[in-house]
């Protein structure tokens, strides 16, 4: 019995600042009742159920067995040619299956195995602010030392947000050899110019840098705009994050896709084999009718999320006591809340006592702190009237 006394093992360094507590889908405090309780910190794969090919596929792998159960550690040879084939296309540069593509446990996992191959302890790495919160945690986790760089993104709805690429120069002069960032922008929806794009193509190759490039939203892009992807631009200083977890609702099966030179596959395997082996094996098929849905069902996907967007964009917008930019990629809104400032995990934790909605919190993103996350591939009913709710909260905050 006095063994159970003893202090836990000291946890390394380099998870002081891994808190999982407020990443998003985390948040357990209590929710209002009452109400129906919508949650922002995800998407709703019952509101927008995976494309039924993807179902049919998963299920003849769990009959199939044997061809489906183990896979090389970099993927099943059929998938990566599969995968590598459309992605080439739709990239906009091509892809050998053999030697550029890995098959991960989701994009979060590739993430992780990408950095792991990237990032020495005490290197300095660009991280764009606002982000994807694993991308600093990532970097600190590996006991480097992560330099944000802005992107404006609040700007009006008709203008574009841009990256300070006068900061990311900076960084790369400082001794930075690596970005990171998503295009579509998590948490904002901005999608990059096309100027933006080739500018980071040219720093890349100037300072002799490498760049990954989250792309998981890449498919979702609304009214017409247009989307330049940096493969096509730095493929040889380049690693693209895609998948189909978001827009496809595949977020279950975490299968995701890196596309990166030959080298740094090559590291990517040898952590996965020792990290999870593989992407699992039967899940794998839900890559194979992927980027070839039936016809119609990737524009009606975005038809749907675009009135989602609008009406929710319209409820925020007639409210004086927060702010937000309109999602040009993916499915997800920031709202700055000014108020909230210093106070936001009140905020957060009022939303879901009161109006029984959950957000996630600005600063998982960066030095956020009047800014919440919402992810509105959600019921759309249930989307607004939960925005109406957000409205009233925050203005009694």
């Amino acid at each position: 019995m006095d063994d159970m006394a003893v202090a836990p093992w000291p946890a390394p360094h380099r998870f002081q600042r891994m808190s999982a507590d407020h990443a998003p889908g985390q948040e357990q405090s209590h929710v209002a009742q009452g109400l129906h309780h919508v949650d922002f910190s995800h998407g709703d794969v019952s509101a927008f159920p995976p494309p039924p090919e993807v179902v049919d596929a998963v299920t003849t792998a769990l009959r199939d067995g044997g061809r489906y159960a183990y896979s090389p550690y970099r993927g099943h040879t059929f998938i990566r040619d599969l995968v590598a084939q459309r992605l080439g296309d739709f990239t906009g540069a091509p892809i050998d299956p053999s030697r550029e593509v890995i098959v991960t446990p989701g994009t979060q996992g590739g993430l992780f195995l990408a950095l792991s191959a990237l990032v020495e302890r005490g290197d300095k790495v660009a991280v764009v602010a606002p982000d994807y919160f694993a991308n600093r945690k990532i970097v600190e986790y590996l006991e480097a030392t992560p330099i944000p760089v802005d992107l404006a993104y609040r700007t009006a709805d008709d203008e574009p947000a841009r990256l300070d690429l006068d900061r990311l120069r900076t960084a790369f002069q400082d001794g930075a050899r690596l970005l990171v960032f998503s295009n579509p922008n998590n948490p904002t929806g901005a999608i990059y110019t096309a100027d933006d794009i080739e500018a980071v193509a040219r720093l890349a190759a100037e300072f002799d840098a490498f760049v990954v490039v989250d792309q998981l939203y890449s498919r979702q892009i609304f009214d017409q705009r247009p989307f330049t992807h940096l493969r096509a631009h730095a493929r040889e200083r380049c690693l693209t994050l895609i998948g189909p977890s978001k827009t496809e609702s595949v977020s279950g099966c975490r299968v995701g896709v890196a596309v990166a030179p030959p080298e740094i596959v090559d590291r990517m395997e040898q952590l996965q084999g020792i990290v999870s082996l593989r992407a699992a094996g039967y899940m794998q098929a839900a890559l194979e009718p992927w980027l070839a849905e039936a016809p119609g069902w990737l524009a009606q996907r975005i038809t749907e999320h675009a009135r989602i967007r609008d009406d929710l964009h319209e409820v925020f917008s007639a409210s004086t006591h927060l702010s937000t930019r309109r999602t040009e990629g993916g499915s997800y809104l920031f709202l700055d809340v000014p108020a909230a400032k210093g106070r936001i995990d009140d905020l957060v934790r009022q939303l879901r006592t009161e109006a029984a909605v959950t957000v996630t919190r600005g600063p998982e993103f960066g030095d956020f702190p009047e800014s919440v996350r919402l992810n509105f591939s959600q019921d759309h009913r249930a989307a607004v009237d939960a925005a109406h709710r957000i409205v009233d909260v925050v203005a009694r905050f």
